[in-house]
């Protein structure tokens, strides 16, 4: 699923072919030491991040050249623009999988060999190792957007590729997203959650989407568990 540019809402697109799931913020003592890592490296603070989203793409899987700043109005609403990304790598792979910037400074300038494949050679790439990260900006420090921050994932050629992505806004997503909840905490807190919830991922995701003893769900009314 992507943001439709308009509405900002989810659709299938096949613009991206990988899979992915939510990690909850904070779910465990792993989690909440790498957000706390990634605050420090990026000088932004933690609520301002969303969930840590795990992405599997499988052979020939890509998500083709995109931004991660938002088109639509309903998404800049949650902590506004995603100001900065954080890719890390948990698998090494075979070839392809790199994470490419079509428009980015430097792209001529940098040498690839045959270890490179065809879609990395389109730009300036970086190879997916495990235990790297990758940090790179969307705005500029005024805030308008970068159009160079264009990026995609070249599809896997042998191997599989995993990795965990970290979107941070400039203002707090946790505040935005807990916007308009009920007393009882049965609100969506996220406005993507009935396209998530059509989709299955109240089954799939259920620590994220339904919650766990210790902490609620972010979708528990779009997946039909709140208490009447």
């Amino acid at each position: 699923m992507v943001a439709d540019n308009e509405s900002g809402k989810s659709v299938m697109s096949e613009v991206r072919t990988s899979s992915g799931m939510f990690l909850e913020k904070k779910q465990d003592e792993v989690v909440a030491r790498i957000e706390e890592r990634i605050a420090a490296w990026t000088f932004l603070p933690p609520e301002n991040g969303e969930s840590i989203q795990i992405l599997h793409y499988q052979n020939g899987e890509k998500y083709e050249p995109h931004y991660d700043y938002f088109h639509d109005k309903n998404n800049q609403a949650l902590g506004g623009h995603r100001i900065a990304t954080v890719l890390m790598y948990l698998s090494n792979i075979g070839k392809g999988g790199e994470t490419i910037f079509p428009e980015a400074e430097g792209k001529l300038a940098q040498h690839k060999d045959d270890t490179w494949s065809d879609c990395a050679k389109n730009g300036y790439a970086v190879k997916p190792v495990k235990g790297d990260a990758l940090l790179f900006f969307s705005l500029h420090p005024d805030a308008t957007t970068d159009s160079d921050s264009l990026h995609g994932s070249c599809p896997v050629i042998e191997g599989q590729k995993w990795s965990a992505t970290k979107w941070i806004h400039v203002r707090s997503f946790d505040i935005s997203a807990k916007q308009g909840a009920s007393a009882d905490g049965c609100e969506d807190e996220n406005v993507l959650c009935p396209q998530w919830a059509a989709v299955g991922e109240c089954a799939k995701n259920p620590n994220y989407m339904v919650g766990t003893n210790e902490a609620p769900g972010f979708c528990r009314k779009s997946c039909n568990v709140c208490v009447q």
